[in-house]
């Protein structure tokens, strides 16, 4: 996670935990976030277990329960929510301490069965590595027969979730999976959530002039994360980055025939916010159902970092959203 102790405009590499190498390869300085399970005590509301997808690129997912729920209602099945955390595609995992709030607060109070994808990160594993692993977590989640899975998730209610670098992925993952999704049953997604989704471009936008000092990301620690995560040689207007620029004629008919939903979770004070309100006007010119909530929030993560409440606040959004579908 972003060591807060750095000044990322002196030293954004180590902000973002790394050694810059004179070959331009990073060194990690530290992994400080655990990989067993959060959660494990007796008196624990959760129940949280870690299932491997593919041993070779070390991905896995994490699955929460709500324990009164599944206690208190033997038989009865959830829906899912399939979520992508964030990082900036560079740092953090499933086990990150950062997302331990939105985990809890979300499974226990809607309640649903969260399974939480543990993807590669760059600049190791550049875009589309992430894109690639969470569609093969969509496909293991389809056809795993895991107790958990196969006992307590209604995969005909599931939702596609990501925060941030989670959000980009979620709404790449969501136009691939929309082409395919008869062979994904009995996984049906029903729906997107993208929350404060991380998008940029080579042109700074108003919102990001104004919160060039962003408490999490600021202007020089969003451009190295691009940097890091892109395809080599391309620039930040390239589609994983910027795709309102490259988006194709018929794009979202499969989500439109699908009858998908989308929500965009979105703070005015974000310095990504104007791209994230670009797309949602794109996506309603080509008459998806979106929902768009726009908070007040002064910087990036706000519900995810250090504002509990703000968090609670968007949990009701959340469960209003997986209630309509």
């Amino acid at each position: 996670m972003a060591d807060f102790q750095i000044d990322p405009e002196t030293d954004p590499y180590g902000y973002l935990g790394f050694v810059r190498n004179p070959d331009g390869s990073v060194t990690r300085k530290s992994v400080n976030d655990p990989r067993t399970p959060i959660s494990l005590y007796d008196d624990s509301p959760l129940l949280v277990k870690d299932i491997p997808v593919n041993q070779s690129k070390k991905t896995s997912v994490r699955v929460f329960l709500p324990k009164e729920s599944i206690e208190s209602f033997p038989g009865r099945k959830l829906p899912v929510l399939i979520y992508f955390h964030g990082g900036g595609f560079v740092i953090c995992n499933v086990a990150s301490p950062l997302f331990d709030d939105i985990y809890s607060t979300f499974t226990l109070e809607i309640p649903i069965m969260i399974v939480s994808i543990d993807y590669r990160n760059a600049p190791e594993h550049r875009l589309p590595a992430a894109y690639e692993d969470c569609l093969e977590a969509l496909y293991f989640i389809k056809n795993s027969q895991d107790e958990w899975l196969t006992k307590y998730a209604d995969l005909s209610n599931s939702i596609l979730m990501g925060s941030s670098a989670g959000g980009n992925i979620a709404y790449f993952v969501g136009l691939r999976a929309s082409t395919f999704a008869d062979d994904l049953k009995p996984l049906n997604i029903k729906g997107v959530i993208l929350q404060q989704t991380f998008l940029g471009g080579t042109k700074r936008t108003e919102s990001e002039v104004k919160a060039a000092r962003d408490k999490i990301v600021p202007s020089l620690v969003l451009d190295l994360m691009w940097d890091l995560s892109l395809p080599v040689g391309v620039d930040r207007d390239h589609e994983f980055c910027n795709p309102v620029l490259s988006i194709k004629p018929s794009q979202f008919d499969p989500i439109k025939a699908l009858g998908w939903k989308i929500l965009v979770a979105a703070y005015d004070g974000d310095p990504t916010f104007d791209r994230q309100i670009e797309l949602v006007k794109v996506l309603e010119e080509d008459g998806i159902d979106v929902v768009a909530n726009v908070a007040e929030g002064d910087y990036h993560g706000i519900d995810i970092y250090d504002e509990l409440p703000k968090l609670k606040v968007l949990s009701e959004v959340v469960k209003k959203f997986v209630n309509s579908l």
